[in-house]
């Protein structure tokens, strides 16, 4: 599903307005089916406060007020602002209210038994200060389940930021597509429950609009997700390469390689140092392990045609013998995905990394990083990166190296030169030691298999995801794989 800015939102907006659809109407869309939400959770009678604002969320408002007050609840408008200075289809909406408004203050909320919050939505782009400000702690404070219009009021409709404060809600309902904000962290956690409803915006300006940013559901890969054939055999199915570190760090590059065998892969390889050759040999079956020391013999050892995706980072220790082996794997034709270590690595020379992933742009690579690895490397990079929500940074890191960027987190993001997903299926329990080495392994299990870069990358993730869901909590890394069976299942039918 789509995610729209709140430039592109304005512009679904205008063009529905330009082509016959009144502003207002847009607006009673709105404002019914918050009032729609508000009735499905209290019963008729109960006492509802509309905090509304001096925009056209306040609008909103002031219409689902209205329509409340017709099924039988007991509504109040609080107000933020004067009621004379509300302009076009607010001011509309205002006029044909005719019940109470107060000018906004705590007291106001007491008796509640809901709080419409209709304050600010997602266009709001400074710190909330003065009376607005006293108006979202106070309904914090306050008992009663609280329900956004479009977005919770003090939380930045692009970056999920919270400007100075906002609205805790049960529930958000926004209008035509979700906004980053209700995707990205914090924001997200402020939203509760968010529904979108439709308010008469054709789905056909989305094709005018072009938006570059989805949800990371399955309707967004499955087009490209591998199933087996009858016909095929372990190797249609792809072989890859996990690079092990040093005997007493094996374990990331183990999990790395069950998570490629779980997700498809047909066969698997770990490429081991000398040194920890037995505790690799002796920890795995179905994994194939074979003896490859530094650079040289890597670069050989994938002169095999048969390899056809290969992971570098987990546990492989941070250094000039890793930027080798990263070289050496980066100069192939292969897919490659760089984690952890193999980026760190590099921290010190960025360019040198950047100039080897821009000279392969043709070529699959993902980049897997979590919030420190990414500040390691790319804020040496470009210190441009230290700015912006998640989404800018990570579609900076991609303009930046030609390469897929999977930024991890509870709410990760993957950027590729045309797109952008933002996931938010990741449970609190998933942040264990070697969750992400394993997603290290999915990533490029699925790329073994054929899925390109971009897909592969947020079919990983939602896996990752459900995996971790499907387990439950007293999770470890070594659950997430044994949970993808269930998950295919499923996920295909």
């Amino acid at each position: 599903m789509e995610i729209l800015t709140n430039a592109e939102m304005a512009e679904a907006d205008r063009l529905t307005i330009a082509g016959g659809v009144a502003g207002l109407t847009l607006m009673e869309n709105a404002g019914s089916a918050v009032a729609e939400t508000v009735a499905a959770r209290l019963p008729v009678g109960s006492r509802v406060a509309v905090l509304a604002g001096p925009g056209n969320n306040g609008g909103d408002g002031f219409v689902a007020a209205r329509q409340l007050a017709k099924r039988g609840y007991a509504a109040t408008i609080l107000l933020v602002g004067a009621l004379e200075k509300l302009k076009g289809d607010a001011a509309a909406s205002a006029k044909a209210w005719n019940g109470p408004i107060a000018a906004a203050a705590p007291a106001g909320l007491a008796g509640a038994d809901i709080v419409v919050d209709a304050l600010f939505g997602a266009g709001l782009d400074r710190p909330v200060d003065g009376a607005a400000r006293a108006m979202i702690e106070a309904v914090n404070a306050q008992g009663a389940p609280v329900v956004a219009v479009d977005l919770p009021s003090g939380i930045n409709g692009n970056s999920g930021a919270v400007m100075g404060v906002a609205a805790r809600a049960a529930q958000t309902v926004t209008f035509f597509r979700k906004k980053p904000g209700h995707l990205l962290m914090p924001g997200r956690a402020y939203c509760g429950a968010t529904s979108v409803v439709p308010i008469g915006i054709a789905d056909a300006v989305l094709t005018r609009i072009a938006p570059r940013t989805f949800e990371n559901v399955p309707e967004l890969w499955r087009r490209t997700f591998p199933v087996p054939r009858p016909e095929g055999h372990k190797y249609s199915r792809g072989h890859v390469v996990i690079v092990s570190g040093p005997s007493w760090s094996t374990g990331a590059a183990r999990l790395a390689a069950r998570g490629a065998l779980r997700a498809g892969a047909g066969l698997v390889t770990i490429a081991s140092p000398r040194e920890a050759l037995a505790v690799n040999a002796a920890a795995n079956l179905a994994i194939m392990v074979r003896p490859v020391d530094g650079a040289a013999e890597l670069s050989r050892f994938l002169a095999d045609p048969r390899f056809n995706a290969l992971a570098l980072g987990p546990g492989l220790g941070v250094g000039e013998q890793t930027c080798e082996l990263v070289l050496a794997a980066l100069a192939g034709e292969r897919a490659v995905v760089l984690d952890a270590d193999a980026i760190t690595s590099f921290a010190e020379a960025p360019q040198r990394l950047a100039g080897a992933l821009k000279a392969r742009r043709d070529k699959p690579t993902v980049l897997t990083p979590h919030d420190g690895e990414f500040s390691r490397y790319f804020n040496v990079l470009d210190e441009h990166t230290k700015a912006g929500s998640k989404l800018d940074r990570a579609r900076l890191g991609t303009e930046l190296t030609g390469a897929v960027v999977l930024l991890k987190g509870a709410d990760t993001v993957v950027a590729a030169s045309d797109g952008a997903s933002i996931a938010a299926n990741a449970p609190a329990y998933l942040a264990t030691a070697g969750a992400g080495d394993v997603l290290t392994g999915i990533v490029t299990g699925l790329l073994a298999q054929g899925m390109p870069a971009f897909e592969a990358a947020s079919a990983a993730v939602w896996l990752h995801g459900e995996a971790a869901r499907a387990f439950g909590l007293g999770l470890i890394a070594e659950d997430i794989p044994e949970m993808l069976p269930g998950v295919y299942r499923a996920l295909l039918g």
